[in-house]
């Protein structure tokens, strides 16, 4: 079977690779759309050879995203009729899901967020939707995920592919700002996804957090930014402490060297905790029940102001292996490859 995989956002080609190759082992033909946004581009050209670019990044104005998300479905709806697959999958790419519809193709999406306005659409346009075990029930059907059509897989989707990787130990040098030290701590954090449906504005708690890492001595804190402007705005401060990257980063061989990850979104502090990294959240908008299933098995804290940042120590961190990663997140996986072929079969 050819099975059409569209990458949206920058978690997308972390966590559809070890699904393309197992699906590839299993005999299918898998065949990627990838959206020039974000780093979600970069990360797929490191982990794909061939694939098309579809769509970029998302403008500001909620018009302006309406417009642009509706190019990119016209655009999709013309790949999936040159191309033809069996099959389309994604992690709530709506504009796949409603390509996909116009185009006579299943879908099969996947989501971990019950606070997201679009998953109204999204649902009632799948054919099969994988949500995590934590997913209220009730908020799914009101979604428009009826019973019928959802599948659940255990844990969070991030233990799907956290341990997908060999760890960089010279990941910190390659930044070219930062001299790995005994006595420094490291701190990585990812700015908040400003340009998202669910977030709006700025987070000033983030802010404050920053303000707050700066006035510690022995820290040295990576801003892993999502956007050019947000690259923009913290450029005044590289050489205080801070590094920010203007190319995509090995983000998960970064985590495993840091002492604290300081997250304003939600999948790389979800990364953290499950390599048991100490993570904290400052996410802006409403908690999703995965982050709350988290903090309840004391992975992760939600803080509210700066002064609860915890304090970092060099060396502290002890995250899990690879390879235990991997075990943990099988479960998951196989979740994922079922529900695929259980459409398949019809």
């Amino acid at each position: 079977m050819r099975i059409w995989i569209d990458l949206a956002n920058s978690p997308h080609p972390l966590l559809f690779a070890p699904v393309s190759r197992a699906l590839e082992e299993r005999g299918h033909r898998v065949e990627i759309t990838v959206r020039d946004h974000a780093q979600t581009l970069a990360l797929a050209r490191e982990r794909w050879q061939g694939l098309d670019v579809v769509g970029r990044s998302s403008p500001s104005s909620r018009v302006k995203k309406v417009g642009a998300m509706a190019a990119r479905v016209r655009a999709l709806r013309a790949w999936a009729r040159a191309h033809r697959p069996d099959l389309a999958l994604s992690h709530n790419s709506y504009a796949q899901i409603a390509a996909a519809r116009l185009a006579g193709i299943p879908a099969v999406t996947a989501m971990d967020f019950e606070h997201q306005p679009a998953n109204h659409v999204a649902f009632r346009l799948a054919d099969r939707v994988l949500l995590p075990e934590a997913y209220p029930r009730g908020t799914a059907r009101s979604q428009g995920a009826v019973a019928r059509k959802v599948w659940r897989y255990p844990g969070v989707k991030e233990a799907l592919y956290v341990g997908d990787f060999e760890p960089d130990e010279d990941v910190l040098r390659r930044l070219g700002m930062v001299e790995p030290s005994p006595e420094t701590a490291i701190v990585v954090a990812r700015t908040p996804p400003t340009r998202a449906l669910y977030h709006r504005g700025e987070n000033p708690l983030f802010a404050d957090c920053l303000a707050e890492l700066a006035r510690r001595e022995r820290v040295h804190c990576v801003i892993l930014a999502r956007y050019p402007e947000q690259v923009l705005s913290l450029a005044s401060s590289r050489g205080k402490g801070f590094t920010v990257p203007r190319e995509a980063v090995d983000a998960r061989s970064l985590m495993h060297q840091a002492d604290l990850v300081l997250g304003a979104g939600g999948t790389m502090t979800r990364e953290a905790a499950l390599m048991r990294v100490p993570a904290v959240s400052v996410f802006r908008g409403r908690a999703p029940a995965v982050d709350r299933w988290l903090e309840e098995q004391g992975s992760l804290r939600r803080l509210t102001r700066a002064d609860e940042l915890p304090s970092v120590e060099p060396g502290a961190s002890r995250p899990l292996d690879p390879r235990d990663l991997r075990a943990k997140g099988r479960p998951a996986l196989d979740r994922f490859l079922a529900a695929v072929e259980a459409q398949i079969d019809g």
